[in-house]
């Protein structure tokens, strides 16, 4: 399968919104709060972005400004140019000024996600993870407990963003079952397997600093 990994930072983001769509502009100043505003314009033109690279399309603003990301009805997004719809599937994350998007052909689902290893109170482990998940972090060292938490759930959230309905479902019906290895090898993706409900998911994941990025599909 063929899956594009798009990634753009607050410094890449252009000072103007000739990029943006009428129907984004209009999204945006109804947005109140600053971090609000920022992060959506980071995650729409790391989407744009993505779409363009994808499709081959030009990069120009007019051109992005014509690709617009909708939410579909449950608030997965939906990818239309020029009112069409494109022929691609998206998942997109963003966190601490860092964007990522997932692309993929129509008959391919992606999930991706963004987490920062960060400390996370006991609670955090007991509401969202499986016994065995919980498990697996507490064997870790102190330094790797972090990390193992972030990386479970970042893999949790691209499944739920795989199958188009986030966050509103139990997270512990999200099971992760393989994690190719997790000593510290450098940044090189590495395979990922979960399964919910049945469905099986398969992709990877990659740690750079302090950021975990997870990417799978059914």
């Amino acid at each position: 399968m063929n899956i594009l990994w798009f990634e753009q930072s607050s410094a890449n983001l252009p000072a103007r919104d000739d990029w943006l769509s009428a129907d984004d502009v209009a999204r945006l100043s109804g947005m109140r709060f600053a971090k609000r505003r920022d992060d959506w314009r980071l995650g729409r033109w790391t989407a744009k972005r993505a779409v363009s690279t994808y499709l081959e399309l030009p990069a120009d603003s007019p051109s992005l400004a014509r690709i617009e990301i909708r939410p579909e009805p449950g608030g997965a997004p939906e990818v239309f140019i020029g009112n069409d719809p494109a022929p691609v599937r998206i998942s997109i994350s963003h966190r601490e000024g860092l964007a990522a998007c997932a692309v993929a052909g129509p008959h391919i689902t992606p999930g991706c996600d963004l987490e920062i290893i960060e400390p996370r109170s006991a609670a955090f482990a007991t509401d969202y993870f499986t016994a065995a998940e919980q498990e697996v972090a507490a064997r870790g060292s102190a330094a790797d407990r972090w990390r193992i938490l972030a990386l479970l759930w970042s893999a949790k959230e691209s499944v739920l963003k795989a199958l188009r309905i986030g966050l509103r479902l139990d997270t512990r019906c999200v099971v992760v079952d393989a994690l190719g290895g997790l000593a510290a090898c450098g940044d090189e993706w590495r395979p990922l397997r979960a399964h919910c409900r049945q469905q099986v998911f398969e992709g990877c994941w990659r740690q750079t600093g302090n950021v975990v990025r997870t990417l799978v599909s059914r």
